[in-house]
């Protein structure tokens, strides 16, 4: 009898070899290097379908031309894969901030090969204390100061603990939040997308839309700060 686990690595191995894709690889690679991390919630249909949707949007408000890119919560760096690896786009490099020590290495080792290239960072970073350089100002991690600023995760993050204040205004932003006031762990859920707009004030919108999913409504905004 075959491992369920070994069953399943060899299933994701196998799909990404028959499409040829980099970002499959990588995620079939690092799951087997880091079998205890919470994928199966990183990678599932809600979460999947929330990033899809996003760097959809993202290309259609902004085009291919992204420059650097800040990723703030951005966990085990999947979206981070996704923009990386997305033929679309071209990004000078991808700053992925989380303030859990466990999810760097793991997301260093899901973009390993940008990193190779100085394409991706991951830094074990509070956004909420993030200094964020100027254009001629300090570089994190080599890092040039953010022409997109994303955040994915509202929901968990305090409205006045600091990371939006934090954000230099002109940036263009690209935030997420939901209306699953039901989860422990969400501390800053909205009603609607009304909500969220006044949550995270815009000079400019290119983009506020809805997407439906089984167990709550996802929110995104896009614009300039």
């Amino acid at each position: 009898m075959v491992d369920k686990d070994v069953y399943y690595q060899v299933i994701l191995d196998g799909f990404s070899r028959y499409l040829e894709s980099p970002f499959m690889a990588d995620v079939t690679r690092t799951i087997i290097r880091y079998p205890d991390a919470r994928f199966y919630v990183a990678l599932n249909k809600n979460q999947m379908a929330s990033k899809k949707w996003l760097i959809d949007e993202l290309y259609r408000s902004k085009g291919s031309d992204l420059g650097t890119i800040y990723i703030l919560g951005g966990w085990f760096g999947i979206l981070s894969a996704m923009l990386l690896n997305d033929e679309r786009f071209n990004i000078d490099c991808v700053v992925s901030f989380d303030m859990d020590p466990e999810c760097g290495p793991i997301a260093e080792y899901m973009n390993r090969s940008h990193v190779e290239k100085n394409r991706f960072h991951a830094v074990t970073a509070d956004v909420n204390r993030i200094e964020y350089p100027h254009a001629t100002g300090a570089k994190p991690n080599g890092a040039a100061a953010p022409d997109i600023v994303i955040n994915t995760s509202c929901e968990h993050m305090d409205a006045a603990s600091g990371w939006y204040d934090r954000i230099p205004a002109g940036t263009i932003q690209v935030l997420q939040s939901n209306d699953q006031f039901d989860c422990e762990e969400h501390h800053n859920c909205v009603n609607d997308l009304d909500m969220f707009r006044q949550q995270s004030p815009m000079v400019e919108i290119m983009f506020g839309g809805e997407l439906e999913r089984k167990r709550y409504t996802r929110f995104m905004l896009i614009g300039r700060k």
